[in-house]
């Protein structure tokens, strides 16, 4: 089974596969929200023109394809998730939520049930057998401006054992070629980089229609805990943002924390915004069977971020603590930290709050 979004990762893979001897069929998942008409763009996964070039690459390449209807648990594992993260101060990830909980969690189920031996994705990550070790393991992608790994870190070993990821090897230039070699309509495909059930101008303006009732104006304090100004609700802010504050004070200000308890919005010197240490929530591991008592790592703060060093311990209660060598800036509460060790996946969690200052 190839999860096939419309665009021309997904359809290179199903190419690739069936070239490879593979039996494939396709499959789009029907993941827009109850009642909402989905959006008519030319990208997202979400799409009517993505279902439609799913559907004429699927023809093309002479595989079965098929929709499948995923709405009610996209809207309560993503949507939701994504919502109540930011009500509660946090900035999350909701591409890292879909592929835990939905891509390959509900649809790698689904695929075992129909007898399928692997449910194969276009993600730009290496997937490999440790003999060793006796692991599957996740390395990057070859191409280090495509590569993927970050978003791919709550894999598990059953998981992995039944993943196919036919893309790692190749860059992206390669990709659109074998897509023109097979002749589909998808070779020269622009990229989605909006969150795919978000139609607004932001996540901002899409927040305010869903849960406006539920966002309240508040106090904005310095790290001292003075009163500075007001702002309009917390889910309108980001660790590291440092327009629309709507302070005049000489200097600028970023803010550095949210804080829910009080609804207030934390801002500070560009200082107050650098950290050396972060603990992580909801860790997986790929590489260790067994954890260290510690481990030199690198790490990602965010999806773009570049690799830091770092020092990585485990704590008791299943979290881990992670010591930067250098500081990092705007470690940022609900984003996914990703620890590697050379090009292989470590493993990842969530990052917990932990610069709201205690006045």
């Amino acid at each position: 089974m190839v999860a096939m979004s419309g665009g021309v990762d997904s359809s290179t893979a199903a190419a690739l596969l069936k070239e490879a001897g593979y039996e494939v069929i396709g499959v789009t998942l029907d993941q827009w929200p109850e009642g909402t008409p989905p959006p008519a763009g030319e990208t997202g996964c979400c799409s009517l023109a993505a279902v439609d070039d799913a559907r004429r690459v699927a023809g093309i390449l002479d595989i079965p394809y098929y929709v499948l209807n995923f709405r009610e648990l996209f809207e309560r594992e993503v949507i939701d998730y994504f919502i109540a993260s930011y009500l509660k101060g946090e900035t999350p990830n909701p591409c890292i939520a879909c592929n835990r909980k939905v891509r390959f969690d509900a649809l790698l189920k689904k695929a075992m049930a129909l007898g399928m031996d692997y449910l194969a994705t276009g993600h730009y990550a290496r997937r490999l057998y440790d003999a060793g070790r006796d692991r599957y393991l996740l390395a990057k992608g070859l191409d280090a401006d495509k590569d993927q790994s970050y978003v791919l870190y709550s894999f598990t070993q059953e998981q992995l054992a039944h993943i196919l990821l036919p893309l790692g090897e190749y860059t992206k230039t390669e990709v659109r070629q074998i897509a023109k070699r097979y002749g589909l309509p998808v070779a020269e495909k622009a990229e989605s980089q909006d969150i795919c059930f978000i139609t607004e101008s932001d996540y901002r303006a899409y927040l305010g229609r869903k849960v406006a009732q539920a966002i309240k104006p508040g106090p904005i304090l310095d790290v001292k805990g003075r009163v500075l100004g007001r702002h309009r609700g917390l889910p309108y802010y980001t660790i590291g943002q440092r327009k629309g504050l709507g302070l005049a004070l000489g200097k600028p200000y970023f803010v550095v924390a949210l804080d829910p308890e009080r609804n207030a919005v934390i801002v500070g010197t560009k200082e107050d915004l650098e950290q050396r240490v972060l603990y992580a929530r909801d860790n997986n591991y790929i590489l260790w069977g067994e954890l260290p008592s510690q481990a030199r790592v690198t790490a990602k703060i965010r999806y773009r971020a570049p690799e830091a060093a770092a020092t990585w311990y485990p704590l008791k209660d299943g979290r881990a603590r992670l010591e930067f060598d250098e500081p990092q800036r705007a470690i940022t509460p609900g984003q996914a930290v990703v620890y590697y060790q050379g090009d292989l996946v470590v493993g990842g969690g969530t990052i917990e709050p932990t610069q709201v200052p205690d006045f």
